[in-house]
């Protein structure tokens, strides 16, 4: 009975130590499970860092792409935008821009339009033929109004109206070339025939009108013309051929433009085509008087 104790402690005993030992080796691999659990979980975590960095800086990059992409298209807006408004500001000024007149001397103008064209009227006297013609007009046939041989370069397209193309048949006829709009009026008197004599009324792109009398005297159609409310209106009055200034005076009067201007004030015989004691004498209602080589800006009158 002894010797069965003494296994029976021994076997407990070894049972005891194989449950110690297998109590530790569980610990031991529960231990180690854990670590790789934790190493399993930083590396997830780090891979997920870096993949939302990833994203981040690729959300950066695109969002500061896009912003570069909206500021490119801002800046050529902005481009564009400055290039209509100084398209439209330049198509403004050019529509606004007056037209300028040059007196020649005699009866002789030329007028510059808002849009660059040239007008020559009655040429004859003086300097300034050298722009090209784009229209010539014609009051009549005497020789001190169409010396056209003056102007030495005509477009492509320019037009010349003399007194036959304007007075058809006793009707006076008008002329809408865009630049300007053309009227012709009566001209006449005892040394012009009314039937070959015109006068005419120009209609600028920026409203100012323009009469010029030609060769005449008092008309029955001038005060009708006071209608118009004209800005500008020229007389001759020589005295010898057509009517003095005494009568251009009273003619202003009945025409009422807002400035009158003398000319055609000597006899074409008067190589000067100007005399300044008569054009003072001429004493219309907002009285200009012009020199040959002066210029005049035909403004709308106020």
């Amino acid at each position: 009975m002894s010797l069965v104790k003494d296994y029976k402690k021994y076997f407990d005993g070894l049972l005891f130590m194989l449950s110690i030992m297998l109590l530790f080796l569980t610990c031991t691999a529960c231990s180690g499970n854990a670590e790789m659990k934790a190493e399993e979980s930083e590396i997830t975590l780090s891979d997920s860092q870096t993949t939302d960095q990833t994203v981040g800086d690729s959300d950066s990059q695109t969002s500061d792409q896009g912003n570069d992409v909206k500021e490119e298209e801002k800046d050529d807006e902005t481009a564009d935008d400055a290039s209509e408004q100084a398209a439209s500001t330049e198509e403004t000024e050019e529509q606004e821009a007056p037209a300028s007149l040059l007196y020649q001397g005699h009866a002789s103008i030329r007028i510059n339009t808002p849009e660059g064209k040239v007008i020559y009227v009655d040429p004859f006297m003086g300097n300034g033929y050298d722009q090209t013609a784009d229209l010539i007009l014609i009051t009549h046939g005497h020789a001190d109004h169409n010396k056209i041989d003056l102007i030495t370069s005509k477009s492509e397209d320019c037009q010349t109206i003399n007194q036959d193309d304007a007075l058809k048949d006793g009707n006076y006829q008008s002329f809408d070339l865009g630049y300007v709009q053309i009227e012709a009026v009566e001209a006449y008197n005892a040394n012009h025939d009314k039937a070959s004599c015109v006068g005419y009324i120009l209609t600028f792109t920026n409203g100012v009108e323009l009469y010029l009398s030609g060769d005449t005297s008092t008309t029955s159609q001038m005060s009708r013309l006071a209608e118009r409310e004209i800005d500008y209106a020229f007389y001759c009055c020589d005295g010898v051929y057509n009517m003095d200034t005494a009568e251009a005076t009273e003619c202003a009067k009945l025409v009422n433009a807002k400035h009158n201007i003398p000319y055609h004030m000597v006899p074409s015989n008067d190589s000067r085509g100007f005399d300044m004691d008569v054009a003072e004498s001429f004493d219309g209602p907002g009285r200009i008087i012009l020199q040959p080589g002066e210029e005049l800006l035909l403004e709308k009158a106020d």
